[in-house]
């Protein structure tokens, strides 16, 4: 796969008589959509979104978490339309809509959530997860007990404002009698939540540096650099675990982003990039995909997991694990 230096041809616009890739045609149903945490970095779903559009699959079930469960609902809401709604809404965000300044309400956090609430409010959602066309969960943490909370009903508002409350910045949900903060905490990217929703297979749709290549190279002695990567292995790690545990039952198709230059989690003007590159990347990997069972479907095993039994590495068809 190669990353986004702007080399890559533009997809046809013509589509095929059958959209659908093989691939995707094989995966045994119910296949459910696992939508990762990221931040800004989460206009690289848009893109995969697209791709996924484009080749007429739509899953039947969503799981989200942070970002990934505000893409994941508007695409439960319109599971065959949603790629052109949210690519307007990422291409034009700016860092301060999202992350407001001024006076918090409390000391929970640094920035107010009312950013967020006015971006949900004007995404077209309904009032509950239930009217939603595709059965859709948003992944969030109880602040008390530290477990994973699954909001599968009741309110979308609170659900997805308790899945993207990362814990400092965003002030935590009181809902259900429950604290809630960032579903990414303790699942970055939610596959084990669709395993225990009943899926049969999963494609994942997981954003950011945590799931390319780590750089050999030692941080400089700052804390700044030294937290960083720190957090960086925390998040790889949990990733990985969470997959392959995923893929010993069921088929777990990560889709590639294809991007190389990650930009900041604040800097919202790289959204369209990130969307393209995203697109053409996945597209390319959907249409080569082959299913041959329990495995992990990706294009290529990050370096830190390399002969932990990976299904597929730079091939695209993995086998049982």
């Amino acid at each position: 796969m190669t990353g986004d230096k702007g080399t890559d041809p533009p997809p046809s616009s013509e589509p095929p008589d059958d959209p659908t890739s093989a691939g995707l045609r094989t995966l045994p149903r119910p296949v459910a959509v696992a939508v990762g945490a990221g931040g800004v970095l989460g206009a690289a779903h848009v893109g995969i979104g697209r791709a996924l559009e484009q080749r007429g699959f739509v899953p039947d079930m969503i799981v989200g978490t942070s970002v990934g469960a505000l893409n994941g609902a508007i695409a439960a809401a319109q599971p065959d339309r949603a790629a052109p709604w949210l690519d307007h809404v990422w291409t034009g965000l700016c860092r301060r809509e999202v992350y407001p300044l001024g006076n918090p309400t409390s000391r929970a956090s640094l920035f107010t959530d009312r950013g967020l609430r006015r971006l949900i409010a004007r995404s077209g959602l309904p009032s509950r997860i239930e009217e939603l066309a595709v059965p859709f969960t948003a992944v969030a943490m109880d602040l008390v007990t530290g477990a994973q909370v699954l909001l599968d009903h009741g309110d979308l508002e609170s659900a997805l404002l308790a899945s993207a409350a990362i814990p400092g910045i965003l002030p935590p949900v009181d809902r259900e009698g429950r604290t809630l903060v960032d579903g990414g905490v303790i699942a970055y990217v939610p596959v084990l939540a669709a395993l225990q929703a009943g899926a049969a297979s999963v494609v994942v749709v997981s954003t950011g540096p945590e799931s390319s290549p780590l750089s050999p190279t030692v941080p400089r002695r700052r804390a700044g650099a030294i937290a960083s990567r720190a957090g960086l292995l925390l998040m790889r790690h949990q990733v990985e675990r969470d997959l392959h545990e995923v893929a010993r039952h069921i088929p777990t198709v990560v889709l590639p982003t294809g991007i190389e230059a990650w930009p900041a989690p604040w800097d919202f003007g790289h959204s369209q990039r990130l969307i393209s590159t995203a697109s053409r990347t996945a597209g390319r990997f959907l249409d080569e995909l082959h299913i041959n069972g329990p495995g992990l479907y990706r294009a290529d095993a990050p370096a830190a997991t390399a002969g932990l039994g990976e299904a597929s590495t730079s091939s695209l068809s993995g086998v049982a694990l």
